[in-house]
Formats: C-alpha cells, sequence, structure tokens
C-alpha cells in the first residue's frame, strides 16, 4: 500500500484531553466529508474545516510505498531521548482512509503510542492507543465509542444532546473557529460546559501557542 502524507512533524498536541503532549503529528491526505478544494466547501457538512488536507507537500509530507518507509520516518521524526513514551497522532482530512493493521503494528514494536483523530465515519481498527472521534454528521457516525469524543460547537444540526449517551470516557466541546464572524463562539462553549458538567472545553492551544 502507498500512503499519501500531507505533512508530518513533531509538535505539541494542542486539543482534546491529550494537550500539551509532545506528539508525531502524520496527517495523511484525503477525506471523506470534503474534497478540500474551496470551490467544494458549500457542498460539505463540515464548511468550517480549517485544514489542508489536499496534496502531499506540506512539510515532511510525500508518497510512502510501504508501511516501513512511513513507520520509519514516524521514527526518525521524535527525537532522540530516553523521556517519555513516543506518541504518533494520525490524523487528517481523514486518517482511517489510510491507517492499517501493519502500520500499526510497526509503530507498536518500536515503543509508539498510537493516538487517532477521526470523523467517526470508518470503524477504527485494533491496536489504537487513543481514539478522539469528532463527528460531522450523525446518520453517518459508525465508530460510536472511544476515549474522547470533541463536538465542534454549536453547531444547530449536531447538538451535543444527541451524543451524550455514546460510550467514551471524555466528552469535550470545541468553539468553532469561524473568522467571518464578528462574535467568538467561546462564550456559548462555556455556557454549556458550566449547564452539563459531562462536557468540557477544549481549546485550540496549538493556535494560541503559535504551533502548527
Amino acid at each position: 500500500m502507498t500512503y499519501t502524507v500531507k505533512e508530518l512533524f513533531y509538535t505539541l498536541q494542542g486539543e482534546g484531553r491529550q494537550t500539551g503532549r509532545a506528539a508525531v503529528f502524520c496527517r495523511f491526505s484525503g477525506c471523506n466529508l470534503w474534497s478540500g478544494l474551496e470551490k467544494d466547501r458549500d457542498k460539505t457538512v463540515c464548511p468550517f474545516c480549517d485544514t489542508d488536507f489536499v496534496g502531499y507537500d506540506g512539510e515532511g509530507g510525500g508518497k510512502f510505498t510501504s508501511a516501513i518507509k512511513l513507520a520509519e520516518k514516524i521514527i526518525q521524526t521524535w527525537p532522540v531521548t530516553d523521556e517519555g513514551l513516543p506518541y504518533v497522532v494520525f490524523t487528517g482530512g481523514e486518517p482511517l482512509l489510510q491507517l492499517d493493521e501493519a502500520l500499526i503494528t510497526l509503530l507498536h514494536r518500536a515503543g509508539f503510542e498510537i493516538g487517532v483523530e477521526t470523523n467517526g465515519t470508518i470503524e477504527a481498527p485494533e491496536g489504537i492507543d487513543w481514539l478522539c472521534v469528532s463527528p460531522k454528521q450523525l446518520d453517518k457516525l459508525v465508530q460510536r465509542r472511544g476515549d474522547e469524543l470533541k463536538l465542534l460547537f454549536p453547531r444547530e444540526d449536531l447538538p451535543p444532546e444527541q451524543l451524550a449517551h455514546l460510550n467514551f470516557r471524555y466528552f469535550y466541546l470545541q468553539a468553532v473557529d469561524d473568522p467571518q464572524q464578528s462574535t467568538s463562539n467561546q462564550q456559548p462553549v462555556v455556557e454549556y460546559c458550566l449547564r452539563h458538567p459531562q462536557w468540557r472545553v477544549s481549546l485550540q492551544t496549538h493556535k494560541i501557542l503559535g504551533l502548527k
């Protein structure tokens, strides 16, 4: 299998339960909900998407012709240190279009813990150590259990009440970042979490800190 990677780099996790943790980010190209092209933005269920996942021209990106080659690149990107457990986060786009058992196995053998950020429309393979599901459309949500559910808010078409019963350990709300709006969505998130303590606030701390 050939893996198409938009970018691959070392940083700190910026969102959710793992915020602040050092990680190798592997952003796969492609998504099953949007082409990533501006001409198609108004046709997608997630027009608020702020991620570039088209092509393979980003930092560390490329086409990797085998699981071994991509695993080697990820291992090389993690700094040489005996501190902490090596951690890789697969994201996208939609990472479960490409992430497979072969790559998971190789990285586990190298001592890595594996995190995934998915829209939940594809069932996750076995072996993922931290599964974060960020639903965009309820009727297409297949992965209904995991470690963390992270919902963008506010969404009239996907209120938190419709997801609160699902089998996740942690529930997060993250404000929709829409530069075209005159006001921030942060306050509605705070107010909702105060009224519904099952939910916690997730901030995009990588943007606050000037990280990728």
